[in-house]
C-alpha cells in the first residue's frame, strides 16, 4: 500500500506542469535618459501611478568598494514600481496569491558597453496573464 501511495505521488509530481518565470528584455534604441522619460510617460499615459523608482545600479555602484569588487555591473539600472486596480483585481481574483506580485516592475538597464534596454519579469502563471499584457504593451510602446 505505501509503495503505491509513493508512486502515486510521484505520478502528480511528475505530471504537474513546471512553471518558468523569465526576464524578457527589449532594446530601446535610445539612451539611458530618453528611454527612461519613454517609460515614464507610457506608464502614467495609461492612468497609473508610479509609487516608486529603484535606483540599483546607483546603489551597487556607490557600495561596490565596500563590497570588494572591482565589477561595474550597470552604467545605469532603474526599476519601476507601479499598481494597476483593474489588473491587480484581475489577477487576484484568479489567484489571491499573486498579492506576491504587486507592484509591478518595468527595468531600464544599461550595461557597459551594451545598448539601453528595457525589460520585465514574465510570470508563468496563467492567472498572471493580465499583468504579463500590461508590461509587455508598455515595454512595447517603449520600444517601437
Amino acid at each position: 500500500m505505501t509503495r503505491v501511495l509513493c508512486a502515486a505521488a510521484l505520478a502528480a509530481l511528475t505530471a504537474a506542469p513546471v512553471l518558468a518565470d523569465e526576464m524578457r528584455l527589449t532594446p530601446s534604441g535610445m539612451s539611458f535618459e530618453d528611454t527612461t522619460f519613454a517609460l515614464e510617460s507610457a506608464i502614467v499615459g495609461r492612468g497609473l501611478v508610479i509609487d516608486y523608482t529603484s535606483h540599483v545600479g546607483e546603489m551597487l555602484e556607490r557600495t561596490r568598494a565596500d563590497m570588494g569588487s572591482e565589477v561595474v555591473l550597470f552604467t545605469n539600472a532603474d526599476i519601476y514600481l507601479f499598481c494597476s486596480a483593474a489588473v491587480s483585481r484581475q489577477v487576484m481574483e484568479a489567484d489571491w496569491q499573486n498579492v506576491a506580485f504587486c507592484p509591478y516592475g518595468i527595468q531600464v538597464i544599461e550595461r557597459p558597453g551594451e545598448e539601453v534596454m528595457v525589460g520585465y519579469l514574465h510570470r508563468d502563471a496563467e492567472s498572471m496573464t493580465p499583468a504579463n499584457e500590461l508590461l509587455a504593451g508598455i515595454v512595447a510602446e517603449v520600444t517601437e
